[in-house]
């Protein structure tokens, strides 16, 4: 029996115990732009790293729908550090400009002293005591290009210990274990080593970490195998593993895509959309959304075929289309600590409104105990009644509870592939205005799917951003005003 035979009995017995669907089913690759450089260079270990990549069918093309619109692909890479453009606008109305002062403001000048001669000296009086040091600012508002979380110019060296030359997203969320608190991040089209046939194509994978520093970028500890707290899944000794395969149900698939990720608990739920076809930059077809759980921290995942919501009536044979169900294909999850799981969502591709359900948070696979926001109620059962909560265009986004704002913060890009923030006093809005944080001027090569850190939670923000020339991730900071 094959590694790879080995490690996939294990989610089937695990996902029979839960009612899930489960495949091995590897994904077809495509040409990729990280073969090029020190990335096309690398050379792969000897076995089992090789001998353990699945056979892979021929390459048929780049994720093209994942490449922004007006993207540079030979543009050079950015620099690390803080950007040339700043947040343009701030979170809040200013009333008025408060002048800084450095110090105490000097007393006026004393009158004329009279004759020495004719009045005696005072006394001196004792000086008051000085004012108290001003408490540090900290940095200004403004964003800044942290590190690389994957790639060949990552300190993490993903090539040689996950076999992970190009990948993108690296959505986020807190496994909720209070035994071993990490953050778990979720990758989609991967690519491996260049010269392993097939290019080592995996549909996604997942890393890890439970860094907190992040000063230089996320710190990804070493994959084991079979481990299910270390830096990776694995099929084998540096060599990350495609972690949600094909259920069968569309009769076309060309991609697995993590959207979002939420514990519940110490189970781990990852919404991801099932890809028809790759279009035209900025734009794809799924044929479903559907739900992925894993019991074990993300070492195994099954699908719930009760979660899957075709985005067509032509998608899927297996489960029927529901009107509305187009509208949450790309999607976000927010769990708020009120009670519900709010799962955002987006059609396919990334040019339309992001619209809003939510469903307690022990059923999340549950379609039918998910309710939509029609912009004045929730309605139960009826996702065609969802209103958009922010409007047209809305690339890949991430929501989150911002302590320093007091409010909702959602991370997307906008039509000019910039990354935009927005602030809502509620999970349904009203969402305020656009703010940018990162401005495409700043990224010729194109940037993509803002994942927010589900541990910067205040003035400094930390995500991750997907650089389409390089094919990889970077950590981005950016300090609120």
């Amino acid at each position: 029996m094959s590694p790879f035979s080995r490690l996939a009995s294990v989610p089937v017995a695990s996902a029979a115990a839960i009612g899930l669907v489960v495949s091995i089913v590897v994904a077809p690759p495509a040409t990729a732009e990280p073969c090029t450089g020190a990335a096309a260079e690398a050379q792969p270990p000897a076995a089992p790293n090789t001998a353990a990549t699945p056979a892979l069918p021929g390459v048929n093309g780049p994720p093209i729908g994942h490449r922004p619109s007006k993207a540079k692909d030979s543009a050079p890479l950015p620099n690390l550090g803080r950007l040339s453009r700043s947040i343009l606008n701030a979170f809040t109305p200013q009333t008025g400009r408060v002048q800084q002062q450095a110090g105490v403001a000097p007393p006026p000048a004393p009158p004329p002293v009279p004759d020495a001669a004719a009045i005696a000296a005072p006394a001196p009086e004792p000086a008051p005591p000085g004012p108290a040091p001003a408490p540090d600012p900290g940095p200004p508002p403004g964003t800044s290009l942290v590190g690389w979380v994957t790639g060949p110019h990552s300190p993490n060296d993903t090539i040689k210990r996950f076999a992970i030359t190009g990948t993108d997203l690296g959505i986020m969320w807190d496994n909720g274990d209070p035994a071993n608190n990490q953050v778990l991040m979720a990758f989609g089209d991967t690519i491996g080593y260049c010269s392993v046939r097939g290019k080592q194509w995996r549909y996604n994978t997942m890393f890890r970490t439970s860094d907190r520093s992040l000063a230089k970028t996320i710190s990804i500890p070493d994959g084991v195998v079979n481990n299910k707290y270390s830096g990776s899944p694995l099929w084998a000794p540096a060599l990350s593993k495609q972690i949600i395969n094909s259920i069968k149900f569309a009769p076309s698939e060309t991609g697995i895509i993590p959207t979002s990720g939420i514990a519940v608990g110490t189970t781990q739920y990852m919404s991801f959309m099932s890809i028809r076809s790759w279009d035209n930059p900025g734009s794809w077809t799924t044929n479903f959304s559907a739900v992925a759980v894993s019991p074990d921290n993300g070492e195994h995942w099954g699908v719930y075929p009760q979660s899957v919501r075709p985005a067509s009536q032509e998608a899927t044979p297996r489960v029927p289309y529901v009107p509305g169900g187009e509208k949450f294909q790309v999607g976000s999850y927010l769990k708020p600590g009120d009670g519900f799981v709010y799962s955002y969502g987006t059609p396919s591709g990334r040019g339309g409104p992001a619209f809003v359900s939510r469903v307690p948070q022990n059923l999340v696979p549950e379609l039918s105990r998910y309710e939509y926001w029609d912009g004045a109620n929730w309605v139960p059962q009826n996702p065609g009644a969802a209103q958009p909560v922010i409007p047209a265009p809305v690339g890949e986004m991430s929501v989150q509870y911002n302590t320093h704002l007091k409010q909702f913060l959602a991370l997307y890009c906008n039509g000019n592939n910039d990354v935009v923030a927005r602030t809502a006093p509620a999970p349904q809005g009203p969402w305020g205005p656009e703010q940018m944080l990162v401005s495409s001027f700043d990224f010729p090569g194109g940037i993509y799917a803002p994942y927010l850190h589900p541990w910067s939670t205040g003035k400094e923000i930390y995500y991750n951003l997907s650089l389409w020339s390089d094919y990889n991730v970077m950590l981005m900071k950016t300090v609120l005003p």
